[in-house]
Parts: structure tokens; sequence; C-alpha cells
């Protein structure tokens, strides 16, 4: 998946086809692909430093709102495949996850996830106003899933860096 802006490349996770993936057509079973497009975001958040014991102690937890999936070339056993990640934030409520799963031996694209999530407060049983806002607070390293620097986000409208 190419980056949006020029500036930033997508998260990218590793996985290697195992035999409890496949089905009895010899490919990849359908529901494994979104479990590693889950798995892929789970890596990249770990990875911008969420510790989801902090998140869930703190009363928040997230949820998938929709997830679409386009097959385009199938796995087989022992493919070895990156999941790319491109995380955006469409709305205050919502984070929207473009992931790009591609077959490391030719480069095809085999699938494309698209999931849209939101940010609950368990105590409200709600969506939060701000869910970059929340997530920032739990996160090292917030540019890991696309979330620009502080002084970015509170920068006036027209003033330079």
């Amino acid at each position: 998946m190419p980056p949006d802006d020029g500036d930033t490349m997508p998260h990218s996770t590793h996985i290697v086809i195992r035999s409890d993936d496949i089905d009895v057509n010899g490919h990849v079973q359908s529901a494994r692909y979104l479990n590693y497009a889950q798995h892929a975001r789970w890596i990249a958040v770990a990875q911008a430093g969420l510790s989801i014991r902090k998140l869930a102690g703190a009363g928040f937890s997230p949820v998938e709102l929709d997830v679409s999936i386009k097959y385009l070339h199938e796995l087989m056993l022992g493919d070895e495949i990156d999941v790319e990640s491109r995380f955006e934030f469409p709305s205050p409520k919502t984070i929207r996850v473009v992931q790009s799963i591609v077959r490391r031996s030719d480069g095809a694209l085999a699938a494309t996830v698209t999931s849209l999530t939101g940010l609950m407060n368990l105590t409200e049983r709600k969506l939060v106003d701000d869910a970059a806002g929340v997530w920032r607070t739990f996160l090292r390293e917030p540019s890991v899933v696309d979330l620009p620097p502080l002084d970015e986000v509170l920068r006036p409208v027209g003033a330079s860096a």
C-alpha cells in the first residue's frame, strides 16, 4: 500500500501461513484474513506503546464497528505475507484501519481489509468523543499508528512549524 503523503510508510507485520490456516480447497480460510488483519493491528498498537491493561484499567476498550474484506489472490500453505496497516482518523469518534495483505514471493496484493473502530467508554457504554486524543494518552510512539505529533495537533491553523 503506497503512502498517501510520500512521507510515511504503513506499519508492516510479517506472517507465515500455517497448516491450520488452510481450508479443504488448499488455500487460506476466509476468516483467517480477518485474523491476520486483527493481529497486525494489535502488533502496531503494541509497538506504539499501548498497554491494553492500562487502557482497560482506565475504562476504555476498542470496538469494531464495521469491517470489509476484498479477496484478490489466494494464499497457500507456507506463503509469507506482510500485512501493511495504515491508520486514519476520519471523524472524532472513529478510527479507520486500511490494510493490505501482500504475498512476499511475488508482491501480489492478496486482499485488502478495511475496518472502522471506535473507542468505548466502558462505564458510559458509548463511544468516546475524541478517539485519537484518548489513544494518544496511552501511546509512547503515536506516529506508529499515524497520529501526528502533539505539537502539530495543537498548532493553530495557518501557523508555520
